[in-house]
């Protein structure tokens, strides 16, 4: 009964939105190059689904988001564990961690293309680095917020560091993970857009600039939509993975 309240409100929502949309079109008369109107930017949909070139450069910018999403979260994952055992490690590279964080990520997008070419890899860099800090972050606090008695428990029972990670750290830091997993997964697709932007011959982020010198607004609709779209599906399969994962939890609160 939630699940269809939910998807009702959704409908209901963006009915109300198109609605809006088109009646802001129709009374401000605005010029197409301004705001076009719905009906315009699902034509233009059409037609660049029909030439193939928005599938084209729907998988050029999936694949960095993916690619950059996998490596940020797997270093951030990794060294976020070492930060939370160590404190040495957290004093020794905290300062350079928070330095990376003060740097808007549009100043070391230049760099990291002019380093690395304006291929995959320094797109996937970019996404990287946009994931990195706040999955590190809920990995840390996540391995902290285990209780001490329990990692007492493990040791009386004579548990190997493995095991002890296995059966207690992990499964207790995955709420707190999950949080920054969510986080991550959306900054990945604006980290990908933002390389696009500073050079690319592919890509979302390419699309919006060709719609923007040409003053083809309907076609930045388009993959501003697009976006949206490749975000929310990311994000519910993390809620979806975390359902999955965290079941346990549930049926011990039941």
């Amino acid at each position: 009964m939630m699940r269809s309240r939910r998807i009702i409100l959704f409908f209901v929502s963006m009915t109300a939105l198109l609605i809006g949309w088109q009646m802001l079109v129709n009374f401000g008369n605005f010029p197409r190059f301004i705001l076009p109107s719905p009906g315009d930017v699902l034509k233009r949909f059409f037609e660049v689904v029909q030439d193939g070139s928005l599938m084209r450069h729907i998988a050029t910018t999936l694949k960095e988001v993916i690619s950059g999403l996998a490596l940020g979260v797997s270093f951030a994952t990794v060294l976020g564990y070492l930060i939370a055992k160590s404190r040495s490690i957290e004093r020794l590279l905290a300062p350079y961690i928070v330095a990376s964080q003060s740097v808007p990520l549009v100043a070391i997008a230049p760099l990291l293309v002019i380093w690395f070419g304006p291929g995959l890899i320094s797109k996937v860099l970019i996404a990287a680095l946009i994931v990195f800090f706040p999955v590190l972050v809920n990995t840390v606090v996540g391995v902290r917020a285990v209780p001490e008695d329990l990692h007492a428990l493990m040791r009386s029972l004579q548990a190997t560091r493995w095991q002890t990670l296995r059966m207690l750290e992990i499964p207790a830091a995955l709420p707190v993970f999950f949080g920054g997993l969510r986080v991550g997964a959306t900054l990945a697709v604006i980290g990908a857009v933002v390389g696009e932007f500073v050079g690319a011959d592919s890509g979302l982020g390419f699309l919006i600039n060709v719609g923007r010198g040409l003053y083809d607004t309907a076609l930045v609709f388009v993959a501003v939509f697009v976006l949206i779209s490749i975000a929310l599906i990311l994000y519910g399969l993390v809620v979806g993975l975390e359902v999955r994962l965290l079941a346990w939890q549930r049926r011990a609160e039941d």
